[in-house]
This record gives C-alpha cells, structure tokens and sequence, in this order.
C-alpha cells in the first residue's frame, strides 16, 4: 500500500483542488465515487454547512459520493453544485428511480477578509477541482480551500498570519490506513502537540511604548484573551468573524453510520490538541468522515488515529504555506 502521508493514501479516494489566485479563494473536493458511509462532527459556534443532515444516523442516505471543503463564506457553498453536475454526468449518485442523486455535502470556511470579498468559489469552480482529482498526494498550503485561510486573528487580520491546507495519513498495520485533510482558518493559534509550540497564530506588536502579546513574536491567543479579559477590553467585533477548521478523515476500515459519525467525533480531538482555542463561538469547525474499505479494526482505534492524522494535517496545513497579502507563514516568520 502506497505511504504518501496523505488522505489519498485511503483506496478510493480522489483529492481535487481549484483556486483563484488572484481573488485568494478556492475550493477542494475529496471524492468517493464507489460511495462511502459516511459522518460529521460540527463542534464550533459559526458553521457554514450543506447536506450534512442526510449524513446522520438514523437517516435514509447511507453513503456520500464526495465532501467539499470551500472558501467564500456561505456563497462558497455553491461549488458542491458543480461537484454534483461532475457526478451526475458519470452516473453516480443516489437512485431514486427518475434519476441519480450525488450526495455532496459541504463546509465553507470565511476567507472575505483577504484578496477579492465579491469573487467567491462557485460551480464552475467546484466542477474544475474534480477534474483536477486525484490519487496523488494533494498539494498543500496556499492551494483550495485553504488558498485564503488564515489564523490568529484576536488581533485583527493585520496581526494574523497565513495558513493553507494539509493532509496526513496513518498506516496501522494489516493494509489499515486512516488518512486526513484540513482547512485552517482558525481564530485561534497552531500548537504542536509534541512540544506546546505556537507554530503560527496572532503576532505581538509594539503600540505606545509597549508590546502588545506575551511574546516575542507570538501574542498567545489564549493569554490575550486572559489579559483582555481582566482589563476589560475583550471586543470581538468585526475581527472575531469568520473562522473554523473544516476537513475530512478517511479509512479503508468498513464502518456503519453510527460508527463512522463517532470517527468523525474522535477527530475533532486532533483539531483541539492542535488549535488553541478551539469549538469557539468565533469558529465553524467541522470534520467529515469516510469509511470507503471493507477490512476490520475496532471503531476506537480508527477513532484514536483519526485525531492523530488530523492534527498532523493541521500541522503541514500552516508549514506548507506561503506567505500573502501581506501576512507571513510559519515557513518565514
């Protein structure tokens, strides 16, 4: 089995991205054609969704053909219309006698706030991030849906810094591999798990003779909301809009709904070991999960690894990307 470190590295799944660099936006598809069952956890307070009702238990729909990740706000919904035009064409889809119904749900992330706010991710974008899928490791960084991400925002954008797009994967032994993608456009700051790092988030700065933020560099997201809260200063306002982590985990693991929506649960552990803080009012965070394989493993174990993968995900997401419009990267901070 191939060891790419990505979610394509799960058998039957495809990675497609499309972006406007120009507009900074764009969006991703992860497809699964043959059909997978398929969950989502949603934990954060400002989730901008499509579809993901019908990937409930206890629903009709038992699998999903593809999940799309996009920028553009709420507008940025509209690329999982030409995802399900790229789907019909071929067939797929859930029969309902009179024609086949692909079921693509979708999450967007805010990504107004940089380059072009009127030019979002719509069909036509979402229809070319299928054609350009596939089984090879997806790039990462400034591509996608995190063509326009962002993090670390308390400060407001101009003290943010550029994030992206990464993908994981796990191999557990036995031909077993979960995977993971994620979009980072986090209010909050990336911490390495390993050492309790920032690797990026909201910069300190000097105003009036002092620093503002408990570092150096970095402001400390959670330590400014302390300071502010105390000085009575905390303002969200118009700097604490739009924000969330949103991505996929995939196995080869043969899952039922209920199963696969606690993988999906499980994950978003990964997103809070990673991102601090996370599930805020301020952040949509919502993860996917696939299951596309018929071999066994216990539904905690593929759990437990899913919030690895998609920590490390997270991870790459900010040290794949470039600096742009202004707002360095954890590569050349």
């Amino acid at each position: 089995m191939r060891r790419n470190n990505s979610i394509t590295d799960v058998p039957g799944i495809r990675v497609g991205h499309a972006q406007d660099e120009q507009a900074i936006t764009g969006c991703t598809v992860v497809l699964c054609e043959q059909g997978a069952v398929g969950g989502v956890d949603q934990r954060g307070g400002a989730p901008g969704t499509r579809q993901t009702d019908a990937m409930y238990p206890m629903h009709l729909v038992q699998q999903v053909h593809a999940v799309v990740l996009s920028g553009g706000s709420a507008f940025g919904l509209d690329a999982a219309s030409g995802v399900m035009r790229y789907l019909e064409e071929r067939g797929v889809g859930f029969e309902v006698g009179v024609a086949r119904v692909p079921i693509v749900p979708a999450a967007i992330l805010f990504d107004l706030g940089i380059g072009q706010p009127n030019v979002r991710p719509n069909a036509e974008m979402g229809y070319q991030a299928c054609l350009n899928a596939s089984d090879q490791p997806p790039a990462e960084g400034n591509v996608g849906a995190g063509m326009g991400a962002t993090v670390g925002k308390i400060l407001g954008m101009g003290q943010a810094m550029k994030s992206g797009i990464g993908s994981a994967s796990i191999h557990l032994g036995r031909g077993i591999v979960v995977g993971a993608i994620a979009a980072v456009n986090a209010f909050g700051d990336v911490i390495d798990p390993q050492n309790g790092q920032i690797v990026a988030g909201a910069r300190s700065f000097e105003m009036d003779g002092r620093r503002i933020g408990a570092g150096e560099y970095f402001a400390d997201t959670l330590a400014m909301m302390k300071e502010l809260t105390a000085t009575g200063q905390l303002r969200f306002g118009r700097r604490g809009r739009g924000n969330t982590v949103i991505g996929v985990v995939a196995t080869n693991v043969r899952l039922d709904k209920e199963q696969i929506s606690k993988v999906a649960q499980m994950a978003q552990d990964g997103l809070a070991r990673a991102v601090r803080p996370a599930h805020t009012m301020l952040d949509g965070d919502t993860i996917f999960a696939l299951s596309v394989g018929k071999r066994y493993a216990d539904v905690n174990v593929i759990g437990a690894f899913a919030a690895e993968a998609f920590a490390q995900a997270i991870l790459r997401a900010v040290r794949a990307a470039k600096p742009l419009a202004g707002l360095p990267s954890a590569t050349e901070k």
